[in-house]
């Protein structure tokens, strides 16, 4: 995503209409209100989505209500988007991952959105970033065979309107993945709490 910066003095953040909402959801994100225990329930959840509510109860240190409670404020906030199960691909016949960096030849805000409804229709793309600088977006990939995705690239992505270029890299080797979030970087002791409020996902 090609876009400019204000000028010195004023805010280093590019100044283009797509991200503004994407800011502004992020800064109500953070206006949560969330403790100690909260974060420690998001930590547990998030290393094992399957965990009950009275071993979690148990970890985190406070009664199976409370925790129960807390759950449930923290899913209907959006901090909890949702659990899912982790597949291997590998496992599964999924033998190729791969990074897809596009340049489109519009920006415009109706361009934006056509070729992110475009990604989210195809399967093969798990996920898709708008990126600032000189690619607009960066696509991950998993395909059984070199040869499917040859033909996502060549007859689907190549070809969509508005896609100046493509380039593509294949994954060597996976050294982490990590899902979800940092949730150590963020739970500082002594720090106040946010007010708990809905998330805009």
């Amino acid at each position: 995503m090609r876009v400019g910066c204000r000028s010195a003095g004023s805010s280093l953040l590019p100044f283009y209409p797509a991200i503004a909402p994407i800011v502004q959801g992020e800064a109500k994100m953070r206006s949560a209100r969330l403790d100690a225990t909260d974060w420690r329930i998001l930590r547990e959840l998030q290393a094992d989505g399957r965990i009950t509510n009275v071993d979690l109860a148990r970890k985190v240190g406070i009664s199976a209500p409370p925790c129960l409670r807390r759950v449930r404020a923290l899913e209907e906030a959006g901090i909890i988007k949702g659990f899912t199960a982790l597949l291997n691909d590998r496992a599964l016949g999924f033998d190729v991952t791969a990074f897809a960096m596009i340049r489109l030849h519009s920006q415009a805000e109706a361009d934006l959105i056509a070729f992110e409804e475009r990604a989210r229709s195809s399967a093969i793309v798990r996920d898709c970033y708008m990126l600032s600088g000189e690619i607009d977006f960066l696509l991950k990939c998993v395909a059984p065979d070199l040869s499917t995705f040859q033909e996502f690239i060549i007859h689907e992505l190549t070809a969509a309107p508005n896609v100046a270029s493509v380039k593509t890299s294949l994954v060597i080797r996976a050294s982490k993945h990590a899902a979800g979030v940092p949730t150590e970087l963020a739970a500082k002791p002594g720090a106040p709490a946010r007010p708990l409020e809905r998330a805009r996902s």
